[in-house]
This record gives C-alpha cells, sequence and structure tokens, in this order.
C-alpha cells in the first residue's frame, strides 16, 4: 500500500524556542522524526517546514523538505499548502506525523494509512490507546475521543469522557481512550481542509479534528495496545528523550 507521510515542523514554540532543531543525540529532532517515519514503509517522507534554517538541516540529512508560508495557524493548513507544492495526487493517503515525535512508532504510521484506505466512509484516520491510570483520565492535556460501533469517532474532549454518571474516583470499563495525534487524510480533503469554516466546538476545545466532525464528515479510528512515544512539549520531555536515545 502506497501512502505518503508529511512532517509538519515550525520553529515558533512557546515552550521550546526552535524545537524542530533540537539536538538529539547530535541529530536534529525533526530529522530523527523523519527517520522513524521512513520505517513505516512510506513510498515519501517530506517535512513541511516554515524555515530555510530547517530544510538546510534536513538537506544535510539527506531528508526532502519543502518550505511553506509562515502564517499557517496549524500543521493541517502547513500540509495542505505542501500537497499543492509536491503535486501530490488527490487520491493519495497522506499521513501527519508530528514533527515532535521523535519515539513515534513506525508500525502505527502504517495502520494509520491502511485503516483509511479500507474506510471509504471516513475523509480520515487517527489513532488511540486504552488508559490506564485514572490522573491521566482527567488530565486535559491528554485529550479523549469516544467511538461508535463501526469504530468512527464521535467526539473528541479535553474533559474525561465518557464520564461515570455516579462520578466514581475509578476509569469506566471498557477503558476510556486517550488520542494519538496521528492523522490520515487523502490529499483531496487535506487541501479542502482549510477551506471549512471553523467550528465552534473546535474553539472551545481547542482540537482542529472537531472541525470535521462538525461539518458531518467521519474520522475512522485505530485502537493500538500500546501507548505512543513521548512526544516533546517542554524542555522536559527533551531531556526525557535525550536520556533514552544516550
Amino acid at each position: 500500500m502506497s501512502f505518503v507521510v508529511l512532517i509538519p515542523a515550525r520553529m515558533a514554540s512557546s515552550r521550546l524556542p526552535d524545537k524542530p532543531l533540537a539536538d538529539i543525540a547530535g541529530i536534529p529532532m525533526v530529522v530523527r522524526v523523519a527517520r522513524r517515519a521512513a520505517q513505516s514503509g512510506a513510498a515519501r517522507v517530506v517535512v513541511a517546514a516554515d524555515d530555510a534554517r530547517i530544510l538546510q538541516a534536513c538537506s544535510q540529512h539527506g531528508v526532502e523538505a519543502v518550505l511553506t508560508r509562515t502564517d499557517h495557524v496549524s500543521g493541517s493548513d502547513r500540509l495542505a499548502e505542501a500537497c499543492t507544492l509536491l503535486d501530490i495526487d488527490g487520491d493519495t493517503v497522506v499521513v501527519n506525523v508530528q514533527g515532535d515525535e521523535p519515539l513515534i512508532d513506525p508500525q502505527l504510521v502504517a495502520q494509520c494509512a491502511q485503516l483509511l484506505r479500507q474506510r471509504d466512509d471516513c475523509v480520515m484516520s487517527t489513532a488511540a490507546h486504552p488508559i490506564a491510570e485514572h490522573t491521566d483520565f482527567l488530565n486535559p492535556n491528554i485529550v479523549k475521543v469516544v467511538l461508535d460501533a463501526q469504530g468512527r469517532a464521535l467526539y473528541f474532549s479535553r474533559a474525561p469522557i465518557p464520564f461515570p454518571r455516579d462520578g466514581r474516583a475509578t476509569l469506566p470499563q471498557p477503558a476510556p481512550l486517550r488520542h494519538i495525534g496521528l492523522y490520515g487524510y487523502r490529499a483531496g480533503f487535506l487541501r479542502r481542509f482549510p477551506q471549512l469554516s471553523a467550528a465552534p466546538l473546535e474553539l472551545t476545545e481547542a482540537l482542529e479534528q472537531l472541525r470535521v466532525l462538525w461539518h458531518g464528515h467521519r474520522i475512522a479510528v485505530h485502537v493500538s495496545a500500546l501507548a505512543a512515544g513521548i512526544g516533546v512539549d517542554t524542555p522536559e520531555d527533551l531531556q526525557r528523550v535525550r536520556a533514552l536515545f544516550a
């Protein structure tokens, strides 16, 4: 199955400046991400950057990259421009791998792409895994998702969903699902995404995938038994990842 991985990368980060170029055992983080993504079997892996310094770092390490505008409001908007710049066919499956996921599971990337190929009723695919800790269930920084009987997303939220009616301090069963920020799109829909009006729900939750559901489209969800690798949002996250590579 042929698919393309696009990796959005921008230099501006309030918590970790110049994050794509953060050194991890001698290699820039965005290059680490691209190398992991390439292990998924993708036909092509391209970094969609907003800064020439990212392009230079990718070039030095043999990673394909394209320069996009600096004013995009989301990673999806950046990838929509990249699809146009790269002239990617509208039926091609594109997987959005975040540029701060140097430990992303390559198999999970492939599963996300394969799921979308199998689901003509959905315009996107994503992933989730069961939550094991009650503190994670309550944490608003951990996004939760609930599914319908066909494995499609009903809703994403920072709130604990589904919430037990009796308010008990234990996890509901079956275990709630933590959303993994990995997305598959057909390139044609990805190019249309920025033209969809922002949804009130999206603005309230600060979750752009809710725009897709609000406009009546469907998102297929692959449920993985394992948690995703460590993402890098803070200097503390970076130190943890550096320790693992060391």
